[in-house]
């Protein structure tokens, strides 16, 4: 059975996507780690040392309560404390949509991490374009579930935006993964393999240095 099959406590399909991209018994950060439902499934199922970064007190408790080991802070400043290859991999899930300063965060993750893993909402899928087509509003949808005026995220990615950021920013895309989830809790979901520009709902990329 492949990880992406495993059922582990409800593990969200992104996540599942994500873990199967890292090696065993690798050292992984976790950025934006939430309640740590990723690394608790990294540990079980990869054995791996990881840390998180959270802001959100809850999430930090539910974190503890897991028995897991996160750090409570800002990750644009608290990445800055990591010499240069602390991680094998470090994540940023359905996070950089927030960060006012993509770029620098990139190189700094880079340089403290061989490898970068990284996922976003697809702001080009097909639902998210005819909606703002027809509707002539900001789109809401299930991956993107809030009004202009209290949304977190302060900037939208496409796909295609990222493989040109990869471009100007100067770092490698080992691997890019595009997928659906359903919309009951995300826990299921499928690997889009035809257009996913228009098609995938999410985006994964496995990004290092040239």
């Amino acid at each position: 059975m492949s990880i992406l099959e495993t059922r582990h406590n409800g593990t969200r399909f992104d996540l599942k996507v994500i873990a199967s991209l890292i090696e065993k018994d690798a050292r992984v950060l976790d950025l934006g780690c939430g309640e740590g439902d990723l690394l608790l499934f990294l540990q079980t199922h990869k054995h791996v040392t990881g840390t998180g970064i959270e802001q959100n007190e809850e999430n930090i408790a539910r974190c503890i309560e897991k028995g897991l080991s996160v750090i409570h802070g800002d990750i644009n400043a608290e990445v800055k404390d990591y010499p240069d290859a602390s991680f094998d991999y470090v994540i940023v899930s359905q996070t950089l949509q927030q960060v006012f300063e993509p770029a620098e965060l990139i190189r700094t993750l880079l340089s403290i991490g061989k490898k970068v893993i990284v996922s976003f909402p697809n702001f080009s899928h097909w639902r998210i374009r005819l909606q703002l087509l027809l509707s002539g509003y900001a789109p809401v949808t299930p991956q993107l579930p809030y009004q202009w005026y209290d949304t977190p995220n302060i900037r939208v990615i496409t796909m295609k935006d990222f493989r040109k950021f990869a471009r100007d920013i100067g770092f490698r895309i080992y691997r890019e993964i595009a997928i659906n989830t359903s919309h009951d809790k995300a826990l299921e979901g499928k690997i889009v393999r035809w257009f996913p520009d228009i098609l995938a709902e999410y985006g994964i990329f496995l990004i290092g240095n040239k």
